[in-house]
């Protein structure tokens, strides 16, 4: 494989991006704290190299990796597409996890254009790929606009597939991605009302209401506090690996996340249909970084009772996703009953 080469994108007010063409990943964002000091707050590797290190050692944690064709997991790595069985590389057990042993992430992207504030990245996935129809010609582009980096995909296909393109980042918000510091002191709020609960393999359920449960992050609230509730759920997730339906269309709001002694702020927005919540409770240091992945619902190629991930040829997949990191100058603060952050009274 050609060396993998480092593109970096230079915000405002001290946000910067580093990104890599070997599985169209990020490997680092500084974002400012209340006090104008930048710091780490993605957790990864400075040498490309060391994610193709990582990635032999049982797959890897896909830090920051762009995952496909179909990111997450399909059940009995199979799927029936206008009546023909496609069996898929399995690569966790007997299911699929994030596009198979082959997938995305282990691809060396071409570069399409690059300057100081954006990367585009192509990738031709060839017809029969992994086990997907249809070759796939996908597309990361990645654009630094002030503190918000904007990620659409694109993909065009040459026979019905599925796709579901996501990016798969772990951030730590503390300034110490480096150490790392654990996300237990974060708060976070979710814009969903309802999860997918899961099997001991991973795989989803029948979407089921938050309220009442340890699911509910619609009220902002740390997360340290959520990971101590005694939940069986929890407990099959080594913390939270569950997927949320977000409400409505277009543009909105996902999740909210935010680290008090920093004043560090990210704010997740995507057009797509849910949000994979993970407190990365298989990485090496668990919880240590979380994943806040806009995607499609997980197994959807084999539940017609979820939104599709079909893609026929003609057609455009499309998916953006904007983080925007800010910082919120007070202490102090408490919840209040919109889920937003005040003072106590």
């Amino acid at each position: 494989m050609p060396t993998p080469r480092l593109f970096t994108l230079t915000g405002a007010s001290g946000v910067t991006v580093r990104l890599t063409d070997y599985g169209a990943r990020l490997t680092r964002i500084d974002a400012p704290d209340r006090d104008g000091r930048p710091a780490r707050v993605l957790l990864g590797f400075d040498d490309p190299a060391d994610y193709l290190v990582e990635a032999g050692q049982g797959g890897g944690a896909y830090l920051g990796a762009t995952c496909g064709r179909v990111a997450n997991r399909i059940a009995g790595a199979a799927f029936t597409l206008d009546g023909i069985r496609y069996p898929l590389a399995a690569n966790e057990g007997a299911n699929q996890r994030h596009g198979g042993p082959l997938g995305f992430d282990r691809a060396l992207w071409e570069l399409v254009e690059a300057d100081a504030t954006h990367v585009i990245l192509s990738h031709h996935s060839p017809d029969g790929d992994q086990g997907y129809p249809g070759a796939l010609t996908a597309t990361a582009a990645f654009t630094l606009t002030g503190t918000e980096l904007a990620i659409v995909y694109t993909a065009t296909t040459t026979r019905p597939t599925h796709v579901n393109l996501v990016s798969h980042g772990y951030f730590n918000l503390s300034g110490r991605a480096d150490g790392p510091d654990s996300i237990a002191d974060h708060h976070l709020r979710i814009a969903a009302d309802a999860y997918l609960p899961v099997d001991p393999a991973q795989l989803p359920g029948t979407p089921q209401p938050v309220a009442g449960t340890p699911f509910d992050f619609t009220r902002s609230r740390p997360i340290g506090e959520a990971l101590a509730v005694d939940d069986e759920q929890l407990r099959l997730g080594r913390g939270y690996n569950h997927n949320y339906g977000l409400p409505g269309r277009g543009m909105r709001e996902a999740a909210w996340l935010h680290h008090p002694a920093s004043g560090r702020t990210l704010t997740v927005t995507t057009d797509q249909p849910g949000l994979q919540l993970y407190t990365g409770g298989w990485l090496p240091q668990p919880h240590t970084g979380l994943c806040l992945e806009a995607q499609a619902w997980p197994d959807a190629c084999n539940r017609p009772d979820f939104p599709t991930t079909r893609l026929d040829p003609g057609a455009l997949y499309r998916a953006e996703t904007r983080l925007r990191f800010g910082v919120m100058r007070c202490t102090g603060l408490v919840p209040t009953e919109d889920g937003m952050l005040a003072r106590p009274a």
